[in-house]
């Protein structure tokens, strides 16, 4: 079982990593991958998931050894695979999942990628007492109201993918101009590295 690996970022595309460990390179799917653009050229870990199927061995990684454990528990609820875990995690920080599940805040739940009301229903009855651990209680009332979670799912996609945006050498001015653009049809939730893909494309059209 690979329970992490360190090297360089030998190639980044909008799913995974080739993160190259004493010149072998191993392809890693991360929730957000220009995350660990920000590096450049120092080495980094990525904490792994290492998933063996009939037809596949795959490398699923974070940056954080919470959002490596809060992956595993969600992989165990039924209706969530290995992407969709991935998604729920490019679409909110392991703390926000968590306080969304240990509230039962389906408003939350379901406007994350991949993430219906009966597979929301299904993560808070699988998943609330079983978080433990978890920094989620520190946040109080994050989510008391659907106003609340409606405006921090708008957000912070965003600011995920503008700090990748940065690491690619694009200015501040320029990526202003992107949100002007983005905002006005972003979708609560939008995963990370869709956002990513509509900005490269407005900035490639200048």
């Amino acid at each position: 079982m690979i329970d992490f690996v360190r090297g360089q970022v030998a190639h980044l595309e909008t799913e995974y990593i080739v993160v190259d460990v004493q010149g072998v390179g191993y392809r890693v799917f991360c929730p957000n991958p220009y995350a660990f653009a920000a590096k450049g050229e120092e080495p980094v870990t990525v904490y792994t998931h290492h998933s063996v199927r009939e037809d596949a061995i795959l490398l699923y990684g974070f940056s954080t050894r919470e959002e490596q454990k809060l992956f595993r528990r969600l992989i165990e609820v039924s209706g969530i695979g290995p992407r969709v875990a991935l998604g729920i995690l490019a679409g909110g920080t392991p703390e926000k999942v968590v306080s969304a599940i240990q509230q039962e805040n389906l408003t939350f739940l379901i406007k994350l990628p991949g993430i219906g009301k009966k597979t929301a229903q299904r993560m808070v009855l699988d998943l609330k007492d079983r978080l433990d651990g978890f920094a989620a209680p520190a946040l109080g009332g994050l989510f008391d109201n659907n106003a609340a979670a409606e405006a921090e799912l708008d957000g912070g996609g965003w600011r995920e993918a503008r700090e990748g945006l940065e690491a690619l050498g694009y200015t501040e001015a320029e990526l202003d101009k992107v949100w002007m653009h983005l905002k006005e049809d972003l979708q609560p939730g939008e995963p990370v590295d869709l956002l990513m893909k509509r900005a490269l494309k407005v900035l490639y059209k200048g």
